[in-house]
């Protein structure tokens, strides 16, 4: 019988699924597109379905569907094979609860608690009644998983150590909280309070968001409090409701990026299912780099309030240092997003329908509240032209400058003379160096990760391992000393690693090209990795005037350039066995 990975594959061509996320068209017997994992104009990533492989001659990412889905969302290899299992329509076998992977157990933790959550709220009426009045049908409440957390120290605790989990394994992924005054107790973290689970791209529990219920709000604790970060939960990273949204964000070409939780859920509740929230954290990079992969397009609709306001501007800046098309949701009266959607949908429908640029948003705000001549002059100058520094587009800026110019009554030629006096925006500051930091090729351990998973896995069985292979060649591509520090570090992760290996091979193990492929990755990435020291040691020896040595450095660049080269036509080009 073969394996789900191979269930896999034998459904979904890496054209299907690598398509799905990026537009691709036709290049001779393969497939070319913008690459999604650093910024670039010109595509020069490939798909090739007669190798079932992707590659990038820009930032040399490469794989196969696992590593792609694994990239593009974040998640480790079990994530990516749920993706994948759903889609394809393969059923995976239920994690055994004695695992040895402590990831397994950690996951299982935290899906055991919601289904508690779950069943709580089921039989707590005022918990239901609350929910309900706040306008969430019983689908939305079933679909998103909601639950309860009942006002009681240590229900939860209890609950998870009769089903087998130890206080360690509870407190590490943020469910219980140690006693100050009896360190051997513990308590629940989350209590009396509505539940909403945060999931991760593979619709896997990672975290909890939970809302005071009003009945035991006493005005001393936050009215919403999330999970710390954990193992599982990056906070910095996870987009709520990105599990749902990735899909139909990629096939509307937008994304609507709301601030909480009640926001996201009435906008899916609503028709709009392309929207994710930032769970009341400050936004990331992270996080929109995430959606400018999928869509370039952004609608914002945060909290009118002091806390919605700043978390606007800091994502306004982020977005648009992105190269991203920045549109603004307008709600009047000070309302929310979800209050607007229960209370006036046609207004919420409207609101979306006529979502402006951002630019365009500010700048009639601007003219609506401040007075004319000297202090709107400078509020533009303040406010405005910042912004547009910001942006990547020099089209772009000067088709707002002439806007401005037009709507404002200044001078066009004055307000390029200012704008051209302003500092260019830092990268900590949100500026137009940013796509270049953050979208930077990334040198992805996926590939490694794979390689010392088959290690671990041919020495659990007794199989030569790959180190032993074609006379040493991961010592050999290393070096004794690093290859032992890599050894050391993937050790930590010795079960977790095993658990892939077996999901991957079940009871076979991977081929010898396939085995050729990987090592090639690898080597490719050393290559890179010492062309790029090579060179930077190469202009200081020029600088400081060291005209043989830098010779000698020149060759050496010259001679890895070759051997990168070389490696690089051959991606392709050779047949499959």
């Amino acid at each position: 019988m073969s394996t789900p990975v191979e269930q896999i594959k034998e459904r979904l061509g890496i054209a299907d699924v690598v398509g799905s996320y990026i537009q691709l068209t036709k290049a001779g017997s393969s497939l070319k597109g913008k690459c999604p994992f650093h910024n670039e104009k010109t595509p020069s990533f490939f798909v090739s379905p007669a190798r079932n492989s992707y590659y990038c001659f820009g930032c040399n990412a490469k794989g196969d569907i696992f590593t792609f889905v694994q990239e593009f969302e974040g998640l480790d290899f079990i994530g990516a094979l749920r993706v994948l299992a759903s889609r394809a329509g393969v059923t995976l076998q239920k994690i055994d609860p004695k695992m040895r992977s402590e990831y397994a157990r950690l996951y299982l933790c935290l899906e055991k608690a919601t289904r508690f959550y779950e069943e709580t709220l089921r039989n707590t009426s005022e918990a239901k009644r609350y929910i309900e009045g706040r306008g969430l049908s019983p689908k939305t409440i079933q679909d998103w998983r909601i639950g309860f957390a009942p006002n009681d120290w240590r229900v939860l605790f209890d609950y998870l150590t009769k089903e087998g989990f130890t206080p360690e394994e509870m407190g590490k992924v943020g469910l219980i909280k140690r006693s100050e005054q009896d360190r051997n107790k513990f308590y629940d973290a989350f209590r009396g309070r509505i539940m909403f689970p945060i999931r991760d791209s593979a619709s896997r529990v990672i975290a909890f968001s939970a809302r005071i219920l009003p009945a035991f709000d006493d005005g001393k604790t936050g009215k919403y409090i999330n999970s710390p970060e954990t193992i599982l939960f990056n906070k910095s990273q996870t987009l709520h409701g990105f599990d749902k949204a990735k899909l139909i964000i990629r096939q509307k070409d937008s994304a609507i990026l709301v601030e909480g939780q009640m926001d996201l859920l009435m906008a899916h509740q609503a028709g709009y299912e392309h929207t994710v929230a930032s769970s009341g954290t400050a936004l990331t990079i992270e996080q929109l780099t995430r959606i400018k992969r999928l869509t370039e397009n952004l609608l914002l609709s945060f909290d009118s309030d002091p806390a919605g306001i700043r978390a606007s501007e800091r994502a306004i800046h982020i977005a648009l240092s992105l190269g991203m098309n920045v549109k603004v949701i307008a709600i009047a009266g000070g309302k929310d997003p979800a209050d607007l959607i229960q209370k006036e949908p046609q207004a919420w429908d409207k609101a979306v329908t006529e979502a402006r640029h951002v630019i365009d948003f500010l700048l009639e705000s601007l003219l609506a509240s401040a007075k004319a001549g000297r202090e709107r002059a400078l509020a533009i100058e303040k406010t405005l032209l910042p912004l547009l520094r910001i942006l990547p587009s020099s089209v772009e800026q000067s088709h707002f400058l002439k806007t401005i110019a037009e709507k404002s009554g200044l001078r066009e030629e004055a307000l390029w003379e200012t704008f051209k006096k302003l500092p260019a925006p830092s990268a900590k500051e949100g500026g137009a160096a940013l796509p270049q930091k953050i979208l930077a090729p990334l040198r992805s351990t996926t590939i490694e990760r794979r390689v010392f998973s088959i290690l671990f896995f041919a020495e659990a069985r007794g199989n030569a391992p790959l180190r032993e292979r074609g006379s040493g060649t991961l010592t050999k591509l290393y070096g004794p000393e690093l290859f032992s520090k890599k050894q050391e570090h993937y050790g930590l992760l010795r079960d977790v690693l095993l658990l892939e290996a077996e999901t991957l091979y079940g009871d076979g193990a991977p081929s010898a090209q396939e085995e050729a492929e990987l090592i090639r990755h690898l080597e490719e990435e050393r290559v890179t990795v010492e062309l790029s020291e090579t060179m930077d040691t190469l202009m200081q020896k020029e600088r400081e005037g060291k005209r043989e040595e830098a010779l000698a450095l020149l060759q050496r660049c010259k001679d890895l350039t070759q051997k990168l080269a070389g490696l690089k036509s051959a991606r392709f080009s050779e047949p499959m066995h």
